[in-house]
């Protein structure tokens, strides 16, 4: 069953691409290179989600370093507030994940050029069962397999094809990582001890290269020059969305300045008039109290008496006289 559906869902669908590509131009390498673009549009959704992800993360590591020291004897009550803040620590391992994607297409491609490129009868009787209808094989018969000093049916010679995959594929595992702490090793090293996937996802980011580039040394030249060219888009693609997610955290960072400001201004609008007027809020309200007791004292002097305090005074002289 599995090998039904890896035969029908990968295996012939990309040898009988690669065949149209190679009838329309007519040349394996260029029938490589836009096979490799294609398969890249395909996934690029992918790599996008996984590099926006993954700067969510580091932007987040502030946070997370402080839950992780808090509750590092209690993983449940850790688990509960990475929930909180929306952080999945698996979600630190997502920066492989394109390479990780990669696989099925790098050993479909190994069998079919084994099939496409091969010179045995076997090779060719097997390609003949199972190209599509629409491809035909008499006017791409035979396969021009030669591209420089290589044959792209055989691994490279001099081994030039692997150094190019190890460099290649070490650029776009590192344009694909969060930028590591500006505050030099002693933050980079703290953050491993404190967050285990952080210090895998370093580790993969030189084990995978070296793994590639010591499978290439077995792979054909074609397949090595496709996993080239897709190292090199990534690369290209890496670069551009970094500087992309960098301009949006700028605009972020200014429009919380901005609102920061505005209710800044909003919220002490009172205490800047007393400001403004050299006095503090509180001498203010003092000496407003004073006044408005002597305001008081002045009103009670000038009060004219009362009608029987005034009678009782007229009582006393007339019984003087």
């Amino acid at each position: 069953m599995f090998s039904l559906l890896w035969n029908s869902l990968i295996i012939d669908p990309m040898l009988n691409a690669l065949l149209w590509l190679y009838g329309a131009v007519g040349n394996f390498v260029l029938a490589i290179a836009i096979f490799t673009i294609i398969t890249r549009v395909i996934m690029l959704p992918l790599n996008l989600r996984q590099q926006r992800s993954m700067a969510k993360t580091q932007e987040m590591q502030p946070q997370i370093r402080a839950i992780q020291q808090k509750y590092k004897d209690n993983p449940q009550k850790m688990q509960e507030e990475f929930n909180k803040i929306g952080y999945n620590p698996a979600e630190s391992l997502s920066g492989c994940l394109p390479l990780i994607a990669t696989m099925p297409i790098l050993f479909g491609l190994f069998a079919v050029l084994r099939i496409v490129l091969g010179t045995t009868p076997q090779a060719l009787l097997e390609m003949t069962q199972r190209a599509y209808p629409f491809i035909d094989l008499t006017a791409l018969l035979p396969i021009d397999s030669q591209f420089l000093w290589m044959n792209l049916g055989q691994p490279d010679p001099f081994y030039v094809l692997p150094v190019l995959v190890f460099i290649t594929t070490f650029l776009q595992t590192k344009v694909s990582m969060p930028p590591k702490p500006k505050n030099g090793s002693a933050d980079k090293k703290k953050q491993q001890q404190d967050d285990p996937t952080a210090a895998m996802t370093q580790s993969m980011q030189y084990t995978m290269p070296l793994m590639f580039g010591f499978f290439a040394l077995t792979f054909q030249a074609g397949l090595s020059i496709y996993f080239i060219l897709s190292n090199v888009i990534g690369i290209g693609q890496g670069y551009y969305t970094r500087k992309v997610m960098e301009r949006e955290k700028v605009e972020r960072e200014e429009s919380k300045k901005a609102a920061d400001t505005a209710a800044a201004v909003n919220g002490g609008g009172t205490d800047g008039v007393g400001a403004a007027n050299g006095r503090a809020p509180a001498e203010e309200s003092t000496e407003q109290e004073t006044t408005a007791a002597e305001t008081a004292v002045k009103a009670t002097a000038t009060k004219p008496p009362a009608r029987g305090t005034s009678s009782t005074s007229k009582r006393k002289k007339k019984k003087g006289k």
